[in-house]
């Protein structure tokens, strides 16, 4: 029998109600429902829709991760739940069956951070974080770089979570979305873009770079913005709709793809370099990008900074990365949190932990 904590997680953060059980990093269970297909016809996550998929999909979700995991939920150690940030209603549904399950099994409760959990899902792939290391979030609501002493938000000076750049308008996850409907191409537009790039020239179309000038980085240094990315994009379409000519989109996807990843390798490599880290870890649903990965493994080789990026199945969304961070959370021996613990809609990835 082993001494590692038996850890549930919930994720109900957007539209993929996720649950996952792990053994200290060894994952058993990563049990996903997801409710795109029902966002899909509005080109976009429809909140209220996104709360009833969870409430519909919880139990049958939890059963089916006991049962691949092997487990009755009476063997749990602790339960772990994302109370932050993401929907509110989805937020609350998750936050809501967790406690249940720490009521009534009698076991601790750890709230968790949506962000953070992105960054420890790694360890399950990857062993142990390095400490410090340089974590680029990017996803349909985050594009972010936080440096990271303690995954599990440090009980001591200098320790913790910390941001050195986020996204001051879209994120890199919702320009894909938003690009993709210009192209005609289905919801979430971030695979389908992949692919269809795949068969096109990424220098083809010179796309401006976001906060990527002299003035801008003496601003905006870490920071990103690719709101201009995808108008300047939806004016070239449009251009040549205008005068008739076809739309080449696996070119349009290809250039697009490659401003968006120019950008966010840049300047995650520029962060990790500042502060002499020679980690990056890539995390979110747009990690699982072929080209984000591929461009940041060959400029990191140069400067002789390791990069870990999770399989692309652990990159979206899932209930094992919270789990994850919850083992890690018993690990280190954290304070649960109390069973009042509130869903944060808007709750800043400094806080790692609820209280």
């Amino acid at each position: 029998m082993s001494d590692e904590p038996l850890v549930l997680g919930i994720e109900t953060s957007c539209d993929e109600t996720g649950v996952g059980i792990v053994r200290g990093t060894t994952l058993l269970a990563d049990a996903v429902a997801s409710s795109v297909e029902e966002h899909a016809r509005f080109g976009g996550v429809v909140p209220e829709v996104a709360s009833r998929a969870h409430l519909e999909a919880m139990v049958p979700t939890i059963q089916r991760a006991c049962d691949t995991a092997g487990i009755a939920l009476a063997d749990v150690d602790a339960i772990a739940v994302t109370h932050g940030p993401g929907l509110a209603g989805a937020l609350l549904v998750g936050v809501a069956s967790a406690k249940a399950l720490a009521l009534s099994l009698g076991r601790p409760l750890y709230g968790v951070n949506h962000l953070a959990s992105h960054v420890a899902v790694d360890q399950l792939e990857h062993g142990p974080l390095p400490e410090p290391c340089l974590a680029l979030l990017v996803s349909g609501g985050h594009s972010s770089l936080l440096r990271v002493t303690d995954i599990t938000g440090g009980e001591g000076p200098g320790l913790g979570v910390d941001p050195m750049g986020a996204t001051i308008d879209d994120a890199a996850g919702e320009a894909f979305d938003k690009v993709a409907r210009l192209l005609g191409l289905p919801f979430p537009g971030g695979p389908h873009i992949d692919r269809v790039a795949r068969e096109g020239d990424q220098v083809a179309i010179d796309f401006p770079r976001g906060l990527s000038s002299r003035r801008d980085l003496e601003r905006h240094r870490f920071d990103f913005s690719f709101s201009g990315l995808k108008t300047a994009v939806a004016r070239w379409v449009e251009a040549r709709e205008r005068t008739g000519e076809p739309v080449p989109v696996a070119d349009v996807a290809a250039s697009f793809q490659e401003a968006v990843c120019d950008v966010l390798v840049r300047k995650a490599l520029d962060a990790a370099s500042s502060e002499g880290i020679e980690d990056l870890m890539i995390g979110g649903g747009v990690a699982a990008n072929s080209r984000l990965r591929a461009l940041a493994e060959e400029r990191a080789a140069k400067l002789g900074i390791r990069v870990r990026v999770p399989r692309p199945g652990l990159c979206t969304d899932n209930g094992a990365m919270v789990a994850a961070l919850g083992a890690e959370m018993v690990a280190r021996g954290r304070t649960p949190s109390s069973l009042d613990l509130p869903a944060d809609s808007s709750l800043p990835v400094t806080d790692v932990l609820a209280r």
